[in-house]
């Protein structure tokens, strides 16, 4: 499915479950796309939610900014312009980017009746800048695109050696596009990563502290035990600022933490979401 939002941009969205259950909505981490989240989506609406999956603007098969933009509040307004169609509030479930973004929504006093959780995937109040550099990287090292599928898989292998890597590539081609150079290409545009400060800026440090001191909501900060983005000091940051969160860490998994541990993670999510749920709608 695809939304038309207020910036005129079609995003597109998987869902799962039944329309009359309490929403939740699934912001993917930058570079990825919403088939991250195909097991959790799965297994959240078994568990009684109607869950939507969002490719976030230049990312999957959503449109591309034609002038490039792509910050925090772009990203915000196009959620923002979905849930205001959908005429429902939602808890946000968002890794890394999409942790930030769905943060200035929940901590947003003017939108805080969209918001009725948090779920915040190995982010705090914004990354770690060395662990985030190291990302960036291995981003930038697709640049020129891979020969195959096999090399992309390779490539991902030898970035997330901790991982155990999957039977087939069925999933890593969803994140792949072909170009009519026969070579496949990360899914999202490339200027994603030149909207990307060098240094993160002291006003949006700030900002992102006032949204979470504006959080009002339940709140459970995830953690991959491996992480380098959400280390031990951007915990206590948040814990610090949202001090009613949950906290919980998952082991044997790094920054992508669904995908490491789907497992643990998703059935953490989930007891986090019924202990919260609100009723459902008649």
């Amino acid at each position: 499915m695809k939304f038309k939002v207020s910036s005129g941009l079609n995003i597109a969205a998987s869902s799962w479950g039944l329309e009359s259950d309490p929403l939740v909505v699934l912001l993917h981490g930058g570079g990825q796309t919403r088939h991250a989240w195909g097991e959790t989506g799965e297994k959240l609406s078994k568990s009684g939610f109607h869950v939507l999956a969002i490719d976030l603007r230049g990312h999957g098969d959503s449109d591309w900014h034609p002038d490039g933009e792509y910050g925090i509040d772009n990203y915000k307004k196009d959620v923002v312009s979905i849930l205001q169609e959908l005429e429902k509030p939602a808890a946000f479930l968002g890794a890394s980017l999409g942790g930030m973004t769905s943060l200035s929504i929940a901590g947003d006093q003017e939108l805080k009746e969209m918001c009725w959780a948090l779920v915040m995937v190995d982010i705090g109040l914004y990354p770690n800048l060395e662990g985030s550099q190291e990302i960036v990287d291995f981003m930038n090292s697709g640049g020129d695109g891979f020969e195959s599928v096999e090399a992309a898989a390779k490539s991902v292998s030898n970035y997330l050696p901790h991982r155990k890597r999957p039977r087939d590539n069925r999933g890593l081609e969803k994140n792949l596009r072909l170009k009519d150079d026969g070579r496949y290409y990360w899914h999202w545009d490339p200027r994603f990563l030149d909207s990307r400060p060098k240094d993160m800026p002291e006003d949006y440090k700030e900002r992102q502290k006032d949204f979470a001191e504006g959080v009002e909501i339940p709140t459970l900060l995830v953690k991959g035990a491996m992480s380098n983005i959400l280390t031990q000091k951007e915990v206590n940051d948040f814990l610090e600022a949202i001090s009613h969160s949950e906290f919980v860490e998952i082991e044997d998994a790094a920054h992508m933490v669904a995908g490491d541990r789907n497992d643990i993670f998703a059935a953490a999510a989930i007891e986090f979401l019924v202990n919260h749920t609100p009723l459902k709608a008649n």
